[in-house]
């Protein structure tokens, strides 16, 4: 074979690779050459199915479609691994428990400690006020007897003029003692103390001691204190003062009741009958101021047997 063969058999001469493209696409030549009733029921229903599935893809889909068959990536996987829990021996738990124990023990230690420091402090200021109202009441008391004792002495110095004939009775001063006699001296006590007290009786410090006792002596006293009280006022309306509009001058009944002397010792439509009834009104009055002066006594001493009480029980002075 001479040289210009040899160039033009290798000039027309094919790579393998390019025989192979040739080859396959006259079988693709062939194919769509063949009619469709030739090709394979399921070459044709996979290209129908791509067709498709081209159609309905949106185009912004088509551009994430893989032109070739991704690798496979495969990420590391973590592994949990779960805690060895330890167990607890008997010895543990019983532990554990008893400090829980003491922990609460101690909770309520603390709790009670802190509500009787509460509870003394809040009954020591209860008692020091009562101290100071007791001792209010005892000196109004004494000032109250003192003159209570007077008004007595002033009944008993009038029923003795009222004995008199009317001739020889002196007027003015019997002017004089009934309006001594009219008066009154009440005791009002200062009970705040004593109602927050009794209003906190549910306190340890009160409910163990006998302050309620005392408490109860002594306001029985002044219950009974008042009774008497508003019976020598109602005498005092009833007997004293139809007197007093009766027979005093206007005058003399003015300065009376202003604290002055009578002016004179005329008296107005009096007679012999309307001193004897005024004699016997007065030994009822007297009965009752006498009564005063008894209960104003006791009413003291429970008063002082309260107020010595408390000031040792609850260390006041």
């Amino acid at each position: 074979m001479t040289n210009n063969n040899r160039k033009n058999t290798g000039r027309t001469r094919k790579k393998p690779e390019e025989e192979q493209k040739a080859v396959s696409k006259s079988e693709v030549g062939n194919q769509k050459s063949k009619p469709k009733a030739e090709r394979p029921k399921q070459a044709v229903a996979k290209t129908e199915e791509e067709n498709t599935s081209a159609i309905n893809t949106p185009h912004s889909e088509i551009k994430k479609l893989p032109t070739a068959n991704p690798k496979l990536q495969t990420e590391p996987m973590e592994v949990h691994h779960h805690p060895e829990v330890e167990k607890k021996t008997f010895k543990e738990y019983l532990l554990e428990g008893l400090m829980i124990f003491i922990a609460v023990m101690m909770g309520f230690i603390a709790e009670n400690i802190r509500e009787n420091i509460t509870n003394n402090e809040h009954a020591r200021q209860l008692t020091s006020q009562l101290v100071q109202d007791l001792k209010s009441d005892t000196a109004r008391l004494n000032h109250i007897f003192e003159a209570q004792t007077q008004i007595l002495k002033a009944n008993d110095s009038l029923f003795n003029l009222l004995q008199q004939p009317l001739a020889t009775a002196d007027l003015k001063k019997i002017q004089q003692l009934i309006i001594s006699s009219h008066n009154l001296w009440t005791f009002h006590p200062s009970g705040g103390a004593i109602g927050a007290i009794k209003n906190e009786m549910h306190l340890k410090q009160f409910s163990e001691s006998k302050i309620v006792n005392h408490i109860a002596a002594y306001e029985t006293d002044i219950e009974l204190t008042h009774t008497v009280q508003d019976i020598y006022l109602q005498y005092q309306r009833t007997m004293l003062d139809p007197f007093l509009r009766q027979h005093f001058s206007p005058g003399n009944l003015y300065a009376a009741f202003n604290k002055k002397p009578p002016v004179d010792a005329q008296m107005r439509n009096l007679s012999q009958g309307d001193l004897t009834q005024l004699a016997a009104d007065m030994v009822l009055i007297r009965v009752v101021s006498d009564e005063l002066v008894r209960d104003n006594r006791g009413l003291y001493q429970d008063g002082e047997k309260l107020l010595d009480y408390v000031k040792k029980e609850y260390d006041i002075e």
